[in-house]
């Protein structure tokens, strides 16, 4: 199949940085794409490079709200999987949300970041509450589709978890600044979460300069096998495309060895 990373700029006008988005999917569609991805907060400015301030909540929207709504039309309308991220409120607590969003323009769920960082630029926790769905995977048209949101890519329990639960492609949001990690971190990192798991990953990351950040782009897609697919350029808008067979999960070294060769029994005692 084929998968879409749409790495757009976002301005402060959510509607139009929505508009954009739309028409990204909908060109992503017209590339016979199946699955578009978005980065983090892809349709808002990003709000933690400043500590929050009392009023939040009202830069948020429900999942019901005009983001999910268009997104699910267009979906529907082109038949493509759609999973975006948006400041989202529910009841009086604000959340980092992933919903996802079938071929049927209906939503299967949602993921909450579960990890919440704070440090300078990035006062996330400020911002969110750290959800509760735990690892899930949404078996969407076109595949089962686990996603970590941003920091929660750090974190191999998550990584492994979603692969327990039968992930097949593991989508991750992300807002990464130039200079924030050592070149090729970031890849490595994800490349060794695809293979350990047996898995494809594909990070989507924001692009464009905001206020305090330079939001790097350069957003890639990895095979179960470790191997780096596709990527994006660093600081440009673009649809990056790959395609992926997923036939490839099943002959990976995590399938054949690691996941049987597993000591459960012993890990509890460990973390």
């Amino acid at each position: 199949m084929k998968i879409a990373l749409i790495q757009q700029k976002a301005g402060k006008d959510k509607y139009k940085n929505l508009e954009k988005g739309i028409a990204a999917v909908e060109e992503a569609s017209g590339n016979e794409a199946q699955i578009a991805v978005f980065a983090e907060l892809a349709f808002e400015p990003f709000y933690p490079q400043h500590p929050a301030e009392a009023d939040k909540i009202k830069l948020a929207e429900t999942l019901e709200g005009p983001i999910t709504k268009q997104l699910c039309e267009i979906a529907a309308r082109n038949k493509i999987v759609i999973i975006p991220n948006f400041f989202e409120k529910d009841g009086s607590r604000t959340f980092d949300t992933s919903p996802v969003i079938d071929a049927d323009g209906k939503v299967l769920g949602k993921i909450q970041m579960n990890h919440i960082p704070d440090y300078e630029n990035f006062h996330e926790r400020t911002y969110y509450t750290p959800g509760k769905q735990g690892a899930k995977v949404f078996d969407t048209a076109y595949g089962k589709i686990g996603v970590a949101i941003c920091y929660d890519r750090h974190f191999p329990e998550y990584m492994r978890a979603l692969g327990l639960a039968g992930a097949e492609l593991v989508v991750t949001p992300q807002a990464g600044a130039v200079g924030e990690w050592t070149e090729g971190l970031y890849e490595a990192e994800m490349q060794i979460a695809a293979f350990q798991n047996g898995y494809f990953t594909a990070l989507c990351n924001r692009v464009g300069v905001e206020e305090n950040l330079n939001f790097a782009g350069a957003s890639f897609v990895c095979a179960p096998d470790g191997r780096l697919l596709a990527q994006a350029k660093t600081g440009t808008e673009e649809i990056l495309y790959c395609d992926i067979d997923l036939t490839e999960i099943r002959n990976s070294h995590a399938k054949k060895l690691f996941y049987p060769d597993r000591r459960p029994d012993l890990y509890q005692d460990w973390i």
